[in-house]
């Protein structure tokens, strides 16, 4: 009778959750901007991975801000980065090949698993009373594991639970959620971190095993085996030679690259925090909300008025936006400068990802688009774990301040480098009509 109970009340708790979101999207079937929501796959989709980001923006917080306590050492804070980078680069193609071999829905639920599992881990870390920092570092190369497998197969799969006309749509509200999330997720476990690493890990691996959970009730027509490529080398580095017969693509995810990786100031956030503008955990998740209020506020505006037109100068115009603020950030002193610069950031960034993911997926036959999606995350991971090492190195080398303003001043030159380097991407109108 408990074995019952305990697979029932799980089942009953998921099909209410599903009946309630599908009930408040169904209400605003009137508005445009919420289309996408009206269908069924898609607002499940989009409910696990707004509460697994949630768990994982809230282990993020309580992984700085532990290991930063621990050793005292800024490195660390970049090690973190390189630690989850470094699986992440070694397996990203395979899981590219994997996004386009099988279900994509089933890669996405198994990676939440593994997600879970690594929450458990350094919940277990913390309650035996965690010395060292590399036990950290090795959970999450773990996490970088399952991060390469998700993100070809979130990036792919929205397409397929959409109609085409709904797609740009989709998009749009999977960035304001995933950026509701960023906000969420940071304050939220900064909050609970009063209370212990203990508490902030015990809450991630929940949120995780109810994102896997929805997962299973999406059903999908896409055949688990929708390429029908044997698995070689040759397949394998398809990804790559088409994007690089694409000088649109190349541009807008190689801009994305190098503008983020020298701007990565958000990993020196808990060394803001707590030596410059001298606030504690709270305002350290203050401070990783505010790119996410920025974001997040763009991409709600993007679902309601969608960039139709000039799609190039608003993509570099992101980006400059972006590189502006760092350096503005790096030489603020007042905490609510640097709130509204780290907002201003998110915003610049969000035009730039909402341009390059229509841009990759419209662009990309289904039939390679985990493949080509699996480049596209090589790049967003070596501008953001990368990112977060070399300002590690930067922050050492040169001070804290030099660092991030260096390196907004070097995303605002790689701008210049990319408006004359790539006059395709710049010159670009409209759109391009989706592959199937």
């Amino acid at each position: 009778m408990m074995v019952n109970l305990c697979v029932l009340v799980p089942a009953l708790a998921v099909r209410a959750f599903e009946y309630s979101f599908i009930k408040v999207t169904l209400m605003s079937k009137s508005l445009n901007g919420f289309g996408a929501l009206r269908h069924r796959n898609f607002a499940l989709y989009l409910s696990a991975k707004l509460l697994a980001t949630i768990a994982v923006q809230m282990q993020l917080v309580a992984v700085g801000w532990q290991i930063y306590a621990l050793s005292g050492d800024v490195m660390d804070l970049g090690l973190v980065g390189l630690s989850q980078f470094a699986p992440f680069a070694v397996l990203i193609l395979i899981a590219g090949q994997a996004a386009d071999h099988w279900n994509r829905h089933r890669i996405i639920t198994l990676c939440f698993v593994v997600e879970m599992l690594c929450g458990l881990l350094l919940l277990g870390f913390s309650l035996a009373g965690l010395k060292e920092v590399w036990p950290v570092f090795a959970v999450m190369a773990l996490y970088g594991s399952a991060r390469a497998f998700m993100m070809p197969a979130s990036q792919a799969i929205v397409i397929n639970l959409v109609p085409s006309e709904r797609f740009g749509n989709a998009v749009a509200l999977n960035s304001s959620l995933y950026h509701v999330a960023v906000i969420v997720g940071p304050s939220l476990g900064g909050l609970l971190y009063l209370a212990g690493p203990e508490t902030v890990y015990a809450v991630v691996a929940s949120l995780l095993a109810l994102s896997a959970l929805l997962m299973l009730f999406i059903h999908t027509d896409r055949n688990a085996a929708a390429s029908r490529q044997p698995v070689s080398w040759h397949t394998l580095l398809e990804g790559l030679r088409f994007v690089r017969a694409k000088p649109i693509i190349l541009g807008a995810i190689s801009l994305d690259l190098f503008a983020v990786l020298f701007g990565g100031a958000v990993a020196l956030l808990p060394v803001y925090a707590r030596d410059i503008l001298h606030i504690g955990p709270h305002g350290l998740g203050l401070l990783r909300t505010a790119p996410a209020v920025g974001a997040a506020a763009t991409a709600v505006l993007l679902a309601w008025l969608p960039i139709t037109r000039r799609v190039g100068r608003w993509m570099f115009g992101g980006v400059a936006l972006f590189g502006l603020a760092t350096v503005v950030f790096g030489l603020s002193r007042d905490f609510y400068l640097s709130l509204l610069m780290l907002f201003l950031m998110g915003a610049g960034d969000m035009v730039s990802v909402y341009i390059r993911h229509l841009l990759v997926q419209l662009e990309t036959p289904d039939a390679i688009r985990g493949r080509v999606s699996a480049v596209n995350s090589v790049f967003i991971g070596a501008s953001n774990e990368l990112g977060e090492f070399e300002s590690g190195i930067t922050a050492a080398w040169f001070g804290l301040v030099p660092a991030v303003v260096i390196g907004g001043g070097a995303t605002l030159l790689i701008t210049l480098l990319w408006i004359g380097l790539f006059p395709s991407l710049r010159r670009i109108d409209r759109f391009p009509q989706p592959q199937r």
